[in-house]
């Protein structure tokens, strides 16, 4: 079946984000030398699951039902995350959604990055309730 192989970040500051994303959860983002201007995002081992993907400037405004291309919400693996919401914030992110359980899965919350777009981020924890 298909699967999600890349995600890309919409950012109206290129290096605000890019710190954001750095800081946070030490993606190590680079500039893409390519013909169009594009910025790499390995987000782990290659060797490890999850995917890598992507950055560029938002060619409109922020997000939106007007906006062509909005967000798409992924769920970043986080070994802590009463640690990560709060680096999230401490680098100016925002907590949209507080933790909660997901029963047998584990612990799940909604932010926004420096850029307005929402992510989540998970906890496993087989025992959450």
């Amino acid at each position: 079946m298909p699967r999600v192989i890349h995600f890309e970040i919409r950012a109206e500051d290129i290096e605000r984000a890019k710190k954001f994303y750095e800081d946070v959860f030490g993606w190590k983002i680079e500039k893409w030398e390519g013909p169009i201007e594009y910025w790499n995002i390995t987000t782990g081992k290659q060797e490890e699951p999850g995917i890598n993907g992507g950055m560029m400037r938002r060619q409109v405004g922020g997000p939106g039902a007007d906006t062509p291309i909005s967000t798409y919400i992924c769920t970043i693996d986080v070994p802590d995350i009463d640690k990560y919401l709060n680096q999230i914030q401490k680098h100016g992110g925002k907590v949209t959604g507080e933790k909660r359980p997901i029963p047998g899965v584990g612990w799940l919350a909604y932010c926004l990055d420096t850029e307005k777009n929402i992510f989540g981020i998970m906890q496993p924890d087989m025992s959450a309730r």
